[in-house]
């Protein structure tokens, strides 16, 4: 019996990492390796002849070569694509001697092509090791020290976390970041225990300590009921769930080449950015009408992410945090759990990043891919019109799931991108891991007199309120570039001539948008449907095809416009803009996020009016969540859902999987539980 039930496990093992990971060839889009980081270390280190903390890498990605030739090279001749590949080129921000750098950096020609010194406003993305040096340096700072005594507490027992400062009017601004520290005596959930009332204010680029603040003593929270760690918890436990199985017999349904995959009616090109994660390219869907791939998607990723945080206090104002600008989306990915964080019949791929000094840094497990099989319908009906007949037909849902975690601070962020074979591309988001607590003398509610700026969640324990915003940077084509955007308005009509029962209905009026400025959209304020639609091709019928935008969870920012933190997040002002295709502007919050002051941002250059009529144009979408923190949110979060669609509109002639065939049914042997 011991035996069958290995056989069993081992069926189950097998299927997780079983899919086809050829690598024939290399993509003009895939992300820099670990040999290519490598050898822009020994370059750009040449020129410098410097090093860590002199000379530091802050970002290092590739320089995507222009759209045309990349389009010209993935509709070229399968058998020439090996030998006719686009220069590699790496774009580097460095800092040295307290500057920042901008360098291009020729793979193939192993040499400096480009080198620019910034000027402006901001600093470039924090790296870990940079925030790792000063989260240790105020366990040799004196006063510190004598602070967490004062506390009552073991310093063996504090951590301390980094915070970047945002930008609050300064005239002049250095390379700061503040820490806060937490107890970490009695579980693991260190977020739940701050010393509040700590301020540590730490230089980068001098790397030592420039400001303290210790403003008051506040308790505390006891670290009982925070602990999560499986293995460190005590019963009661529950609730118990019973295991199930799922098995591919004929393996995986989809194929991994190098960074393209391919699967039922898709095919796409998966990327990583160190900022932005995952970069979903080149996503095209098969139409077996047409019998060819048509384009939907050229480039689509998360730009930017805003956390502010509501709480004005000394000790809580500069929390307003732009996640993907400041710590790195794709730094920030952490390796996925097999079966917890993604299915059994997922396959994983790793992710490389630079870190300060140049070196690779891997990423085990940063993706991973699975077939999706949640017991959705994708269409049924059942006609019981017909006499003495009943039909019923159902097809169950599949999908294709990309899904990454990045871990920022005190919060997880999962994000998946699904690919429907109806042709609907879904973006979730998850938002789980441990709320912003603040530390408080309040045990109970009716003990708060004045605005606490959050809820109470248990004894001396605030979760403050705040927002999350993520800013998704989407460059679609569909069916080509020269693409426009319309907006369907859904307006009453009354009837008034007497000809119908009826004194109402509603109908439809539709306005392609001309400029970037009849394309900024607050989402909510009347009805209306948004699509970027190809103005150049009509179906049979002659309507316009194009793909639909269909928003899950929409927020507009509450923080006043003048507002420090909103100028400098103003790409969140409306949820929908369109732009024309710049290969510059890809970060909604600007290049240099870090202190900024909301000069380079997508608000900024939606200024310019430009025309976006028939032309290559780029949706950028925005979730907005407003988080009032509840008890059930503590001391873990249950994972909080958003997202959104793109489904098309009028895009293939009919249902694209109206012949589509169901999976067959698998029949497992039984695997016996019991011994």
């Amino acid at each position: 019996m011991k035996l069958e039930i290995f056989t069993c496990l081992i069926t189950l093992l097998f299927f997780s990492t079983s899919a086809s990971t050829n690598t024939t060839f290399h993509h003009p889009l895939d992300p820099l390796t670990p040999s290519e980081f490598k050898l822009v270390r020994t370059i750009v280190q040449k020129k410098y002849q410097a090093s860590p903390p002199t000379l530091t890498f802050q970002y290092i990605g590739l320089d995507e070569p222009d759209k045309a030739i990349v389009l010209s090279w993935q509709y070229s001749d399968p058998k020439t694509k090996a030998t006719t590949l686009p220069p590699r080129r790496a774009f580097v921000v460095a800092r040295f001697k307290k500057q920042s750098l901008e360098i291009t950096v020729d793979l193939s020609k192993r040499s400096i092509v480009s080198t620019n010194v910034y000027i402006g406003h901001g600093f470039p993305m924090l790296t870990f090791d940079e925030q790792d040096f000063v989260a240790e340096l105020p366990f040799k700072y004196k006063p510190f020290i004598e602070s967490v005594n004062k506390r009552g507490l073991n310093i063996s027992e504090v951590v301390c976390s980094t915070a970047s400062v945002g930008w609050y009017g300064e005239i002049k601004s250095k390379r700061t970041l503040k820490l806060q520290c937490f107890h970490t005596q009695g579980s693991t959930n260190l977020f739940a225990m701050p010393l509040e009332g700590i301020t540590v204010v730490a230089d980068l680029d001098e790397r030592k300590l420039v400001a303290y603040f210790d403003r008051k003593i506040v308790p505390v929270p006891k670290a009982e009921g925070t602990e999560y760690v499986a293995s460190k918890q005590k019963p009661p436990f529950g609730p118990t769930f019973i295991g199930a199985a799922f098995v591919q017999p004929n393996g995986p349904g989809f194929k991994i080449n190098g960074h393209s995959i391919s699967w039922a009616n898709w095919e796409f090109h998966l990327g990583y950015d160190i900022r932005a994660g995952p970069v979903i390219s080149l996503a095209s869907i098969y139409d077996i009408q047409q019998q060819r791939y048509r384009r939907v998607l050229y480039r689509g990723y998360i730009s930017e992410f805003f956390v502010p945080y509501m709480d004005p206090t000394s000790s809580w104002y500069f929390k307003t945090f732009l996640d993907s600008g400041e710590f790195g989306f794709g730094q920030s990915m952490v390796s996925l759990e097999p079966f917890a964080d993604c299915p059994s019949n997922a396959a994983f791929l790793d992710a490389y990043f630079a870190g300060e000094d140049g070196v690779p840094v891997k990423i085990a497990n940063a993706f991973c891919v699975f077939e999706k099989y949640a017991g959705d319908i994708m269409w049924r009906h059942t006609e019981s019109e017909i006499h003495d007949e009943e039909i019923r037909e159902v097809r169950p849902d599949v999908s294709l799931v990309v899904r990454t975690v990045s871990t920022v601070g005190n919060y997880d962020y999962i994000v998946d991108w699904e690919f429907k074979p109806s042709g609907s591309i879904k973006m979730g988001v998850g938002l789980t891991g441990i709320l912003g607590i603040k530390a408080t003398a309040y045990t109970h509610v009716d003990q708060i007199k004045e605005d606490a700026f959050g809820t109470l969640l248990t004894d001396n324990t605030i979760g403050v309120h705040h927002d999350h915003y993520l800013t998704y940077h989407l460059d679609l084509d569909i069916d080509g570039e020269a693409n426009s955007f319309v907006k369907t308005n859904l307006e009453t009509v009354r009837v008034t001539d007497h000809s119908s029962p009826r004194k109402s209905y509603w109908t439809v009026v539709r306005e392609t948008a001309k400029t970037e400025a009849d394309a900024r959209i607050k989402l909510g304020l009347k009805p209306s449907e948004l699509a970027v639609v190809n103005p150049n091709k009509e179906t049979k019928p002659g309507n316009k095809m194009g793909y639909r935008l269909f928003p899950f969870t929409v927020a507009n920012p509450l923080l006043a416009p003048d507002d420090y933190p909103q100028l400098r997040g103003s790409f969140t002002n409306y949820n929908v803009f369109v732009t024309p295709y710049n290969k510059s502007e890809k970060w909604a919050g600007g290049l240099y996020a870090d202190q900024s002051r909301g000069e380079d941002t997508l608000a900024v250059w939606s200024l310019r009016n430009r025309s976006i009529e028939n032309k290559d144009i780029v949706l950028w979408h925005t979730v907005g969540i407003h988080h009032v923190p509840c008890q059930e949110d503590y001391p873990i979060m249950p994972t909080l859902s958003g997202g959104f669609e793109l489904k098309p509109t009028n895009f293939f002639e009919s249902n694209p999987v109206l012949k589509a065939k169901a999976p067959k049914p698998v029949h497992l042997p039984k695997c016996n539980s019991k011994p």
